[in-house]
């Protein structure tokens, strides 16, 4: 009997502990984390379902056509049949969405950014992948005659992004990926919700020492032109490793408003952000 007891107190107290360790989650529920992007998500052992255990809003994709299928992979000689958008997202996303009551996190009002990064022939991609999206309406956001309707998910296409296609559309279930370039360009939110760029293309900070003054204030005034005009901020090629310069980045980048934060870290950007809110 005491060793009874004994056992059932010891598991009463590894449950104690999981509990008080895992403050983010309710019921199996993770709470979401606005600002975290998950880069070349599909490189993760589940890709999409490990960023949103870690309570991701923001997953990125890159896709080639190929045979008539738009297939993930970084290189193309990753590429394998059967590992198709579809298959890896959005069929996923659509149970998920069914399952939480229309959306990707239950009782949450984010729209998941679905970031597609076309890596080969964009125009012929796009089109491929625009009568794709068009059989997940029911969960995209969509744009419409001038009006954008919000979605339980939101498609936006990097990469080789044929402009003056998606430009033509009247009907999207996408939207465009700016550059700085597009920052002030006059572009409406409505097409270029998003600014993504190299951050160092515009920093030469990579996290040692304190951020110089000038760059600060120009990372700040990126960040507030950009949510001035309706849009969101991301830098890729951001200090990725484990360490104190990766921790200043992205102490800056979360002070500063950027929108997603850029990482192949899940579980780091994850405890970073929840031990800041």
């Amino acid at each position: 009997m005491l060793r009874r007891m004994s056992t059932v107190l010891a598991v009463a107290a590894a449950l104690l502990t999981v509990t008080q360790a895992a403050p983010a989650q309710a019921h199996g529920r993770t709470a979401p984390l606005p600002q975290a992007h998950a880069h070349n998500d599909y490189e993760h052992e589940r890709p999409l379902l490990d960023a949103l255990d870690h309570g991701f809003t923001s997953v990125e994709a890159d896709i080639y056509l190929v045979g008539g299928e738009l297939l993930v992979a970084h290189d193309p000689e990753d590429l394998q049949p059967g590992r198709t958008l579809a298959a890896l997202y959005l069929d996923p996303l659509v149970e998920r969405v069914r399952a939480n009551r229309g959306r990707v996190y239950r009782g949450s009002p984010i729209s998941l950014q679905l970031l597609i990064d076309i890596k080969n022939t964009g125009a012929a991609t796009y089109t491929a992948l625009d009568a794709t999206l068009r059989e997940y309406r029911t969960i995209l956001s969509r744009y419409a005659y001038g009006r954008v309707t919000t979605g339980a998910v939101t498609a936006v296409i990097s990469g080789d992004r044929p402009r003056e296609l998606m430009e033509s559309q009247t009907v999207r279930y996408a939207f465009y990926d700016g550059r700085m370039s597009d920052l002030t360009a006059g572009a409406p939110a409505e097409f270029i919700p998003l600014i993504s760029d190299n951050w160092n293309n515009v920093f030469s900070w990579q996290g040692d020492g304190p951020m110089p003054a000038d760059q600060r204030a120009r990372l700040r005034e990126i960040v507030r032109t950009a949510h001035e005009d309706g849009r969101r901020v991301r830098f890729w090629a951001t200090p990725d490793t484990a360490g104190p310069a990766r921790t200043a980045v992205w102490t800056e980048l979360r002070r500063a408003g950027v929108d997603h934060i850029n990482t192949d870290d899940l579980a780091g950007l994850e405890a970073f952000l929840r031990a800041k809110r």
